[in-house]
């Protein structure tokens, strides 16, 4: 075959030494040797795959397949997204080689006192300085909402924004107040960011802790630490915009741009991305350790997993 070499798992970056996320809009993206080219009127710049977490393109990419092939060999993850990250469309292969994370969340879903711990951990995060290891789901729940009408309530008093409660239609959305398509417009932007991580990282969007039944159900999960910081103050913000502006005003489009905003300037990709590691592998070290491999086993059922690509034609009686 043609062309550069692969380069080995041992060759690329460390995950831990990695670009974390680089976004890219309105240009061509393409392949030169071991870099890909982000081109437009303005010129022509070089990435080196092997230092890419995640390639997030958004609106006006155009992407050839030889960068794809580049990508893939990099071990890097190539998401389509909306504007700055806004929303998830799409994505390709996740950035490592490795089941470990995903390997990590089946199990500890499968099984319920796992489950419970990493949903009890999910609320910690929301609850910094709170006792709830004793907890149940039930309590959990209510401890939760019992939160966010809390937010909901203190936001409204900022901003002297009437507020009554959460509705929406989802067949309808402008029968719902300016308030309440903020929210629905930057929950959907918190949700699009946080399925792109997850994708990038290799884990199972439709295997949740606290949500389930969904093939999105651990987006929730992961949207859920964010929204009361992220979704709920922007909304209630937009909302004195509406009113001030008037008719005319564009709420999804201000509300997008607001959340792309506070996204960026609080680093919430990454925060994402460790957050989840946290939940997920908690006893780790090394949040790079593994990531780099390219082994494919063999389960056994009476122990460790064994080499691949072997003939085992004398099986112990």
């Amino acid at each position: 075959m043609t062309g550069p070499r692969p380069a080995k798992p041992s060759e690329l970056v460390r995950a831990t030494d990695r670009l974390s996320f680089i976004y890219l809009e309105r240009c061509t993206v393409h392949r030169d040797g071991n870099a890909i080219t982000a081109t437009d009127e303005r010129g022509v710049v070089h990435i080196p795959t092997a230092t890419i977490g995640a390639l997030l393109l958004g609106p006006g990419t155009r992407v050839t397949h030889q960068a794809m092939v580049l990508m893939a060999e990099s071990g890097s993850s190539t998401v389509w997204v909306g504007e700055r990250g806004v929303r998830y469309y799409a994505h390709g292969r996740p950035l490592g080689r490795t089941s470990r994370l995903l390997d990590a969340q089946a199990m500890a879903v499968s099984a319920r006192a796992s489950r419970l711990a990493v949903a009890r951990q999910m609320y910690a995060m929301r609850f910094p300085g709170e006792e709830i290891g004793s907890l149940n789901m039930q309590q959990l729940r209510g401890r939760e909402g019992a939160r966010v009408r809390n937010s909901y309530r203190e936001h409204a008093k900022r901003t002297g924004v009437e507020w009554n409660r959460r509705d929406y239609n989802v067949e309808d959305f402008g029968a719902s107040d300016a308030v309440n398509q903020a929210l629905s417009a930057a929950t959907t932007c918190i949700c699009g960011i946080t399925h792109a991580v997850i994708v990038a990282l290799g884990c199972s969007p439709g295997l949740g802790f606290v949500h389930t039944g969904h093939d999105r159900s651990f987006v929730y999960d992961i949207a859920d630490l964010y929204k009361a910081e992220i979704a709920i103050p922007i909304a209630f913000d937009i909302a004195v915009q509406a009113e001030a502006e008037g008719e005319g005003f564009d709420v999804m489009g201000v509300t997008r741009r607001a959340v792309r905003d506070a996204v960026y300037n609080g680093k919430l990709l990454s925060r994402c991305v460790q957050d989840i590691q946290q939940l997920l592998l908690p006893d780790s070290s090394d949040e790079g350790e593994g990531w780099e491999a390219d082994v494919v086993q063999m389960w056994d059922d009476q122990g460790p997993a064994v080499a691949s690509g072997t003939s085992y034609d004398e099986v112990p009686w």
